[in-house]
C-alpha cells in the first residue's frame, strides 16, 4: 500500500512539473494577488481502512475529522489534523497480537505542501489516543482543494497511517473548509 502511495504522489509531482511549466503566466497573475496566507478549518468525513490478520476480514471503520491549517505563503503550510473513528473494533498487531480498539483518536501535525492545480501533500508525525493503547504514528496524504466561492473549499483526501509496533490505515474521505 505505501508502495502504491508514493508511486501516486510522485506521478503527480511530475505531472504538475509539466503542467506548471504550460501555466507559468496565469498562475504567476493569481499569486500576485492572493498570497494564501492564513488560517484554514475544514471538517471532515471519512472511513479508514484496516485489514485485519486475526480474523482475515477487512474493516470499514467511520471517522470524523478537524483539520486547522495555517498557511506561510501560496506554497507552504502546516497543520493539527485530527480524526476521531467512531466505532469499535478488533485488529491485529503486527507482532500478531489481537487488541480491541474503543473511539481512537488520531492527532498529527503536518507539514503541507501545494504542489498546485489544488493539490496538497501533508507528511508528518502524529499519535493515536485510546483508552487500552497509544500509538505513535506517522501520516503521508494527498488532498485536493476545489474552492466555491472566495472564502469555502471542498477536499477529497487520502492519507496513510503507519502506527510504529502497531499496525497500518488507510483513509479516504471528504472535507468542507472555510478560510479565514
Amino acid at each position: 500500500m505505501l508502495k502504491k502511495l508514493s508511486f501516486l504522489l510522485l506521478f503527480l509531482i511530475t505531472a504538475n512539473q509539466v503542467t506548471s511549466q504550460e501555466n507559468h503566466s496565469s498562475n504567476t497573475d493569481h499569486h500576485e494577488e492572493s498570497s494564501g496566507k492564513g488560517i484554514r478549518v475544514a471538517v471532515v468525513i471519512g472511513h479508514t481502512y484496516i485489514k485485519s490478520e486475526g480474523t482475515d476480514s477487512h474493516l470499514f471503520i467511520p471517522s470524523w475529522g478537524l483539520d486547522v491549517d495555517y498557511w506561510f505563503n501560496h506554497k507552504w503550510g502546516i497543520g493539527l489534523h485530527n480524526d476521531l473513528e467512531i466505532e469499535s473494533f478488533i485488529v491485529e498487531k503486527n507482532d500478531g497480537e489481537e487488541i480491541e480498539r474503543i473511539n481512537p483518536l488520531v492527532l498529527t501535525v503536518d507539514a503541507l505542501y501545494h504542489i498546485s492545480n489544488g493539490f496538497v501533500i501533508s507528511v508528518g508525525p502524529g499519535v493515536e489516543l485510546e483508552h487500552n493503547e497509544s500509538y505513535v504514528l506517522a501520516r503521508i496524504g494527498l488532498e485536493y482543494e476545489y474552492e466555491f466561492g472566495s472564502e469555502f473549499y471542498m477536499m477529497p483526501t487520502l492519507f496513510y497511517d503507519h502506527r510504529f509496533d502497531g499496525f497500518s490505515t488507510a483513509t479516504l474521505g471528504l472535507g468542507v473548509g472555510y478560510k479565514f
